[in-house]
């Protein structure tokens, strides 16, 4: 496979340092920038996906009436968190 490039970025000298001073044993900046590139497109990715279930969870419940009381959700959200941190302490 072919390889490409990204455009040249120009950036403030003060940021670039901060970046320099957080790379890890071995990781190059052009591997830093590469992998916080792959991350931000993974969680944009993720980001429109939550918002397209949402946009059609919503779409469904206009269709069919159905709609979940927010106690009922608070009340859900807060069994999971109890099970998440009982599960953390163990």
């Amino acid at each position: 496979m072919k390889t490409a490039s990204i455009p040249s970025l120009r950036v403030d000298p003060e940021l670039r340092r901060a970046a320099e001073n957080v790379l890890q044993n071995g990781e190059t900046l052009s591997g830093f920038v590469e992998q916080s590139l792959r991350a931000n497109i993974q969680r944009r990715r993720l980001q429109q996906e939550f918002i397209t279930r949402g946009l059609d969870s919503r779409d469904e419940a206009r269709r069919t009436g159905e709609y979940i009381p927010a106690e009922e959700v608070i009340r859900e959200l807060d069994a999971m968190l109890s099970q998440a941190e009982t599960t953390a302490d163990s």
